[in-house]
């Protein structure tokens, strides 16, 4: 008999999700982790009373009403609406872009002239088999809203200049014709009151928690202790890269307490000019309506991933996708062992995503 039912490689939100569920049915569960820490990427931590998202602004937003309903089992949530906006070169836009974009940008009033705009740049600048982001782009807004808005931000997101990406990366960009701020679409959307960290504690409450603990270096003693394992780490690394190394997009962050009360007035700002080294800036009190003396930013850097580097998003292009598939066939191998979540089945999940996959792996295997 081995002494649980499941090892959970991961303290993240896919491996909180599973160990609750598991913990439900009754099942012992060891949750392990080789940060210092549980929550994964939406970890939140304490700075000057401000709840502070070390990895990365994450606001949670979905319209599946099972899954908004599940989440606040475990926090209460604010009513936080995502409204970024972008920095061009000094000049500020609304995002996504809309009216106020628009008009900004051409002084039009009306969603007819914003769309006879459009259209005008569109027929004059678009081709008909676009062979790249940049054409791609430029054929869904044309070339003002694009220059402007989306060039710069993609090409430091991805680390490779427009014409040298893929036209599918971007198949279709959001366009608004209201003066409407909210970036998403979902029905619901916030921000847990007291941070990420907390409502992963209550989802992880009862369960076995070892931290700073690295699976890949003792797998095998750690495959002894469970009947079946739920791996969130990086599935290449898992299967020592056997068939080379899938590639991801890791990021830096520069976060800073600043002796003012308000930096930038929003939660997230975008700088969309090539030339500024960082994507965003985040202020971390606006995301809970803070009052607080000081504030706390961060500039976010993208960056090229190595091994040792945190890696965060998956490069979802052709070859890395046809890669991932040889990995798939040797996981769909490997027994008693589950691949979750975005690493382990490298694919870009939102919070929402994560969740139902997780839910739904668990159900597939009770």
């Amino acid at each position: 008999m081995k002494s649980y039912d499941y090892l959970i490689v991961g303290a993240g939100l896919f491996g909180a999700v599973f160990a609750h569920e598991a913990k439900k049915a009754d099942k012992k569960c060891l949750v392990i982790d080789k940060r210092s820490h549980i929550g994964g990427n939406i970890y939140t931590a304490e700075v000057e009373g401000i709840q502070v998202h070390e990895y990365g602004a994450h606001i949670f937003h979905t319209s599946n009403k099972e899954v908004w309903q599940y989440v606040n089992q475990f926090a209460e949530f604010n009513r936080y609406t995502n409204s970024p906006v972008a920095n061009y070169k000094g000049e500020i836009y609304n995002m996504p872009f809309n009216m106020n974009t628009f008009h900004k940008l051409w002084g039009v009033v009306t969603p007819q002239e914003a769309r006879e705009r459009i259209e005008q740049q569109k027929q004059e600048y678009s081709v008909e088999h676009p062979k790249n982001l940049e054409e791609q782009a430029i054929n869904l807004v044309g070339p003002d809203v694009y220059n402007r808005l989306v060039k710069g931000y993609t090409e430091k997101q991805w680390g490779k200049r427009a014409t040298d990406l893929p036209a599918f990366i971007i198949k279709r960009l959001p366009v608004r014709f209201t003066y409407d701020n909210n970036y998403f679409n979902d029905d619901y959307q916030g921000i847990p009151i007291g941070g990420y960290t907390k409502m992963i504690e209550h989802m992880l409450e009862g369960t076995e928690i070892r931290l700073n603990e690295d699976f890949l270096s003792k797998r095998e003693e750690y495959k002894e202790l469970a009947d079946t394992v739920v791996y969130t780490g990086m599935i290449d690394e898992y299967f020592d890269y056997c068939y080379g190394e899938l590639e991801y997009r890791s990021l830096r962050f520069e976060t800073e307490v600043l002796e003012e009360e308000n930096y930038q007035g929003n939660a997230v700002v975008n700088y969309t000019e090539y030339e500024v080294p960082y994507t965003r800036i985040i202020e971390h009190k606006h995301f809970e309506y803070g009052t607080q003396p000081k504030t706390v930013i961060t500039r976010e850097y993208p960056k090229s991933w190595s091994k040792g580097d945190e890696p965060y998003y998956p490069m979802n292009d052709e070859k890395n996708a046809a890669l991932y598939e040889k990995y798939h066939a040797l996981a769909m191998q490997e027994g008693n062992v589950i691949f979750g979540g975005r690493l382990g089945q490298y694919k870009y999940y939102d919070m929402d995503d994560t969740i139902e996959a997780a839910i739904e792996i668990w159900k597939s295997r009770n």
